[in-house]
């Protein structure tokens, strides 16, 4: 609870009260204290006790709170109420409807010192932002929040962390979004913090970053780290975020079958929570797992649900993303022309700072789509806008793969020492498979007693 107001403050509050409910000053006081000691406490002369307060706070018919700070009765209660509003409203694809409680819910709190409230609701602000592809304004939100958690423990502040590393990821810096989640998890492991939700949640984090940077080894071991954690976790949409990421990982080891049964799962668990995003989302991954496996009939279809379920929550930056997949799908179903117009029409939601990874995805199709066009010009310079997307994102496993795309053009077309440029660009980004710039990997989590992991441990 914040300090009590002024004395002043408090004797206008008493005097208020007590006129109100028609008692004298004598009424007030008796049988603890004179109406000489209420009239100084009105008159904002004396700083009252907590004993006196208490014994006219019963006497007035209203709680302590109420009258050291102005606070109404049950006002934490109510707020936790409408935050949990808030949650559904997000939960259901309704993120600005959310943005609305959750900015009335944190005015509220704030007047009245509610700090574990006000920080909730900043929270909820940072993932409405993130739904709606604002994120620096989510990463403001979530700094805020963690300034507002300052003094808890850090599993109390790791929702904040992984919120701020979520708004590095998707706009693209993912180096700096694997510092913030490794630090937490390597301070929360030596530490003997092994809080289960905050493990899982930041383990689930990490496995997006791990595998657009190539660093395929950590992401297993980040896989297995959050199967075995999942059984002690509390938070089933936790455990069903967990599924999603870990069938990334399954997928990069080939492993088809179990990837798309992780994947189920998690749709299950976000159908029964109502979590319409992340359910989009796992429809998208499972297009993904299915065009990895040459499926395409079954994977477009997927893709079309997880469109379409995606702009129904107004999710404009993952809806985007899934709008890549989607036409790389259509491109290899021979529907080139489809493809180009669906990348053409999304490349707007994109910039350096803002799903760049997806954006050079886009482009690099798009490039590709030009060179069957034999428009070698344009192709040109979509691998280029690609490789300058993917240098800053740091995402070197598509880095190589575009080098060599870029580097068989620029051959083709008699630019043979360019060529070599760019074939040397790729093979840089090869020579440390399954590793990152940020040093040893972060401390291991207690070794409990789990049944075996379907994510075998890195070699």
């Amino acid at each position: 609870m914040r300090e009590r107001d002024e004395p002043e403050v408090v004797g206008r509050r008493v005097q208020r009260l007590r006129a109100q409910r028609g008692l004298t000053q004598r009424q007030l006081a008796e049988p603890a204290y004179t109406p000489a000691y209420i009239s100084t406490l009105e008159a904002g002369r004396v700083r009252a006790s907590d004993e006196a307060l208490r014994h006219i706070a019963d006497r007035l018919g209203v709680t302590f709170e109420e009258l050291a700070v102005g606070r109404p009765a049950h006002l934490a209660t109510g707020l936790r109420l409408r935050l949990t509003e808030a949650q559904r409203l997000l939960a259901d694809g309704r993120a600005e409807e959310a943005a609305v409680q959750y900015g009335l819910v944190r005015a509220e709190a704030e007047a009245h010192g509610l700090g574990c409230e006000q920080a909730d609701a900043l929270l909820g602000l940072g993932e409405c932002a993130l739904e709606t592809g604002a994120l620096s304004e989510a990463r403001e939100f979530f700094e805020r929040a963690e300034e507002q958690l300052d003094g808890q423990t850090l599993p109390m502040r790791v929702p904040a962390v992984r919120g701020r590393a979520v708004a590095h990821y998707l706009a693209g810096e993912l180096r700096y979004a694997v510092y913030l989640l490794e630090s937490t998890l390597d301070e929360l492991n030596r530490g003997g913090l092994h809080d289960p939700d905050a493990l899982l949640l930041l383990y689930a984090s990490v496995i997006g970053p791990y595998m657009d940077m190539g660093a395929h080894a950590r992401a297993a071991q980040a896989a297995e780290f959050a199967l075995a954690l999942a059984p002690r976790a509390g938070d089933p949409a936790l455990i069903a975020r967990m599924h999603r990421s870990v069938a990334r990982t399954l997928l990069a080891e080939g492993r088809i079958a179990e990837a798309d049964a992780s994947l189920a799962k998690a749709a299950e668990l976000y159908a029964q929570l109502r979590l319409r995003t992340e359910l989009a989302n796992c429809h998208w991954m499972r297009g993904y797992v299915y065009a990895q496996n040459g499926e395409l009939d079954r994977a477009e279809e997927e893709l079309r649900q997880a469109h379409t379920m995606l702009a129904r929550t107004r999710a404009a930056l993952y809806r985007s993303q899934a709008a890549v997949e989607l036409a790389d799908v259509l491109h290899r179903r021979g529907r080139s022309e489809e493809a180009a117009e669906l990348l053409q029409g999304v490349l707007g939601d994109f910039s350096s700072e803002r799903g760049a990874v997806h954006a050079a995805a886009a482009h690099r199709l798009l490039g590709i789509i030009a060179e069957d066009a034999r428009d070698t010009e344009a192709a040109e310079e979509h691998y280029v806008r690609a490789l300058s997307l993917l240098e800053r994102a740091g995402a070197a496993g598509d880095l190589a793969d575009l080098c060599r795309l870029l580097g068989d053009l620029l051959r083709r077309t008699g630019r043979t020492e360019a060529a070599l440029d760019a074939y040397r660009t790729g093979l840089g980004h090869r020579t440390a498979p399954g590793t990152t710039t940020l040093g040893p990997a972060p401390a291991q989590p207690p070794l409990w007693p789990v049944p075996p992991s379907p994510v075998p441990p890195p070699l």
